[in-house]
């Protein structure tokens, strides 16, 4: 008798430790969402989806420190270019990442 409940206890610890696995890798795959303080604005001028990069003429990049200018950023992931075309008013947040500047969040502007 005193097996089977220590088993069973054991199982269930086991599963509660899975679970907390799950959530935790869960949470760590979750796309960080940008707070809105955080969004730089700017405007589509060039698109390279292939090379999975965007030129932007933006406002001041705060958390850069960097002033408004029209540059060139790569992309986090090339996904976040469709839908985008050039002309588009776009908020953003850009970090640099490994020495390069990177849009890391993009969405259409109202």
């Amino acid at each position: 008798m005193q097996r089977r409940q220590l088993l069973r206890t054991l199982g269930t610890i086991t599963v509660a430790i899975g679970l907390v696995a799950l959530g935790l890798n869960a949470s760590a795959q979750a796309p960080a969402q940008a707070p809105a303080a955080d969004m730089a604005s700017g405007e589509v001028t060039r698109l390279d989806m292939a090379g999975g990069r965007l030129s932007l003429k933006h406002g001041e990049i705060k958390n850069l420190d960097m002033p408004p200018m029209t540059m060139v950023f790569r992309v986090r992931d090339k996904a976040m270019l469709d839908g985008l075309t050039v002309g588009d008013r776009v908020r953003f947040r850009a970090e640099r990442i490994d020495g390069s500047y990177t849009v890391t969040a993009v969405t259409k502007a109202p």
